[in-house]
């Protein structure tokens, strides 16, 4: 099944020193059975340690050895907007040698946040948040895969931002990582629904997986999204238990969804 669980999910566990990102394949494979990874940055370590060429051809061949894939990589510390211009390069540089490794580990899918400040983006903001989006879309379309903003702090939160994005970003490199139903100024239903036709992955949370799994998927199945579900688990306790349990209710839902429709 297209199925992943988000690195973060074991957040927990990586702050006490007792996972990282070796550690996460050995998880999701034997423990979960799970055929890709879901990578965020914190899990894996440090920008110094990740732009390191042996630190990446030691990760690509754990993912080899394992028969995984990597359905996305979710990046933090590299958000295109802050106020100080010089922040704002920096971030821009470390977002592109992201981008090169998420070329390299074979992701399929990058989320490189907008950045911003509570409700709304100005017109700077704006335009160098669409200027940017595009230039890392192109970069992951000529590389294989989609780029784009989650659903996730700030302006992102609100749908008439995101979907005002996607349409000036307008590029087919371009996509949203939807953490279904996380949205502000919006019912729940009515943000997943507009973003759903730039929807490139997902996270499930343990609030949508309790109040609202099965309408979320079959709306954005019935949208056209053949993505993977991204199981993400936030509390940072008793993480193993926690998601095996979200992911099973993913996979029971999924299941019934597929057989009702006749689809293997």
């Amino acid at each position: 099944m297209n199925i992943t669980i988000a690195s973060y999910s074991f957040h927990g566990l990586r702050a006490a020193d007792m996972m990282d990102g070796f550690g996460y394949l050995e998880t999701i494979k034997y423990r979960y059975g799970l055929d890709s990874a879901d990578f965020w940055n914190g899990t894996l370590g440090s920008n110094e340690l990740l732009f390191q060429d042996d630190y990446q051809k030691h990760l690509c061949e754990a993912l080899a050895e394992h028969e995984l894939s990597v359905a996305n990589y979710h990046v933090d510390g590299c958000h295109v907007w802050e106020d100080d211009p010089a922040i704002r390069e920096k971030h821009n540089d470390d977002a592109l040698k992201h981008l090169k490794f998420a070329r390299r580990i074979g992701a399929q899918t990058v989320r490189i946040d907008a950045g911003g400040k509570g409700h709304t983006w100005t017109n700077e903001q704006f335009d160098c948040i669409v200027e940017r989006m595009r230039a890392y879309a192109m970069i992951g379309a000529d590389c294989g895969f989609r780029v784009g903003p989650e659903s996730h702090w700030g302006p992102e939160l609100v749908p008439d931002n995101m979907e005002r994005l996607a349409r000036a970003v307008d590029h087919p490199g371009f996509g949203i990582l939807l953490h279904i139903g996380h949205w502000e100024n919006a019912p729940a239903e009515e943000g997943d629904r507009r973003l759903a036709p730039w929807t490139m992955h997902t996270h499930v949370d343990a609030n949508v997986t309790r109040a609202r799994l099965e309408p979320a998927m079959r709306l954005l199945m019935d949208a056209g999204y053949r993505g993977y579900w991204g199981v993400e688990h936030h509390s940072a306790v008793n993480e193993y238990a926690e998601v095996a349990c979200q992911l099973a209710e993913v996979r029971r839902v999924l299941s019934k969804i597929r057989a009702e429709r006749g689809v293997k």
